[in-house]
């Protein structure tokens, strides 16, 4: 007798059971519990991407006021919810949402135009928000321009920016002079999108003079570079370590709606040499100076080195605590 041959399930189907059995069990078991505000969003552990590391410090500023804050799961008794852009679990935050919560999109982008191509996370965005969102949160002025520039209707939008964790992210107590040594420039990225800056970055490496400047990069990337120091991605505590012994922030990433990279650099005390691209000139007003073309990057850190003092002076970061009090009257509606 022939033995009937085993069927294997598609290994995404069976993921797609496991996830959809775990949500009815969290669902049934959150019924007769609450929070202050649930989050919905994939945390990770540091080195990670800005928005990861914006609502790492979001939560830990609304625990430390002793708000009960969950993530991942909307219980009974919680009134209000922040997911996060597209950085969720959709079918999810659609189980648990109910009527009677107040529920914030939290929304950056558009994706399309800072990753270079549409794969369709856009209008995936716009869907949600439309089906569940009472208020959206973007991140800068640029984002909602170019989103309602794109036909891109968002609800209730508002702008509030990003920010860090100011016991991590904080300006040295003493400086190095620099006067009599190489000018210290660094930039940082999670992302190894050439987007990110990869053009400036390889002219850099091919035209700058290096007898003047002290470059460093820390993150991911596919380049390679003859002159430009680099280092491997770092948790936040190191990264702000190695951030506080430079003197310059190079922002050289295209269409960033808001980049927690140079507001980590801006808050460790670094003016910026920012791309005049995205959300870059509404974070760095006049704490640094701006370029359209690499070519004018000797020019720009000439006048940084001599204007230290006085574009450091005039960096504004938006406080941790302020930025949690508007996310909290948007919550609470």
């Amino acid at each position: 007798m022939r033995a009937t041959p085993f069927v294997r399930v598609p290994l995404r189907r069976a993921a797609r059971l496991a996830r959809r059995g775990r949500t009815e069990v969290d669902w049934l078991g959150s019924r007769r519990g609450g929070a202050d505000v649930a989050v919905f969003h994939e945390f990770h552990r540091p080195p990670y991407g800005g928005g990861n590391q914006f609502l790492l410090a979001l939560v830990r500023e609304l625990q430390g006021r002793g708000l009960r804050v969950e993530t991942n799961r909307l219980s009974g008794a919680t009134t209000a919810c922040l997911f996060n852009s597209f950085n969720f679990d959709f079918a999810r935050l659609r189980r648990f949402a109910r009527d009677g919560v107040r529920m914030v999109h939290r929304v950056d982008g558009p994706i399309g135009v800072y990753r270079g191509f549409d794969d369709g996370t856009d209008a995936r965005i716009g869907a949600v928000n439309s089906e569940l969102a009472d208020a959206t949160i973007l991140q800068s002025r640029y984002s909602l321009e170019k989103h309602r520039e794109l036909g891109l209707d968002l609800r209730e939008p508002v702008v509030i920016s990003n920010t860090v964790d100011p016991s991590i992210f904080h300006p040295p107590a003493a400086r190095d002079p620099a006067a009599g040594r190489r000018l210290r420039v660094v930039t940082t990225s999670w992302s190894d999108n050439p987007r990110k800056g990869a053009d400036v970055l390889a002219w850099i490496d091919r035209n700058l003079d290096f007898d003047g400047f002290d470059v460093t990069f820390a993150g991911r990337t596919h380049q390679r570079f003859d002159r430009i120091r680099v280092v491997a991605p770092l948790e936040s505590e190191p990264l702000a370590d190695l951030l506080r012994t430079q003197d310059v922030f190079l922002a050289a990433g295209r269409d960033d709606p808001c980049s927690n990279a140079l507001l980590e650099g801006l808050a460790c005390g670094l003016p910026a040499a920012f791309l005049r691209s995205g959300g870059h000139p509404e974070l760095v007003g006049e704490g640094g100076i701006g370029f359209d073309d690499p070519d004018e990057l000797p020019d720009v850190l000439a006048r940084l080195r001599d204007e230290l003092d006085e574009r450091r002076g005039a960096i504004r970061v938006p406080a941790l605590a302020s930025v949690a009090d508007r996310y909290l009257e948007v919550l609470h509606g």
